[in-house]
């Protein structure tokens, strides 16, 4: 936990210096307890743990310093349902929760949907992935870095 004025304390210091090593463009994946985030991790994101706690926790404290990417058509995307979870109409709410949260941080896009392993790829090429106590079923975040103008600073 960190105890510092303005910083969410849910944000532990592993994130933080992931948050602030990170540039324009880099993802990070907020990743539900079902992902295989160890084994992701292995192929060289950085693994941070946030056990316990729920993504929408996660994102808000994250969104109060972490800037979205304006430059692409989508800053933020889900795992898309396999075959027969759609063929069985399953709803993921989080994703609603998702998507208003992003916008209220500013997001002019739309969630992307990405194919299951085509998710796993590119979390492999994330900067980081957090690990979280997230039960929503398809809860897998990924968002992208956007940039701090000059006149956002301190």
């Amino acid at each position: 936990m960190v105890v510092l004025k303005g910083i969410p304390s849910l944000l532990s210091p592993e994130l933080l210096y992931a948050l602030a090593k990170m540039g324009h463009g880099d993802e990070l994946v907020l990743a539900d307890a079902n992902f295989p985030v160890s084994s992701v991790c292995k192929c060289g994101p950085v693994e941070i743990r946030a056990d316990g706690l729920q993504i929408p926790a996660v994102l808000e404290a994250i969104l109060k310093l972490f800037p979205l990417d304006t430059y692409v058509r989508s800053p933020a995307a889900v795992m898309d349902l396999v075959d027969s979870d759609k063929e069985r109409g399953l709803e993921v709410p989080v994703w609603t929760t998702y998507a208003h949260m992003l916008k209220q941080a500013g997001s002019q896009g739309t969630l992307e949907t990405v194919e299951r392993f085509a998710f796993y790829e590119r979390a492999k090429k994330a900067f980081a992935v957090v690990a979280t106590g997230e039960m929503a079923l398809y809860g897998n975040l990924i968002i992208k870095k956007g940039v701090i103008a000059a006149s956002d600073l301190c």
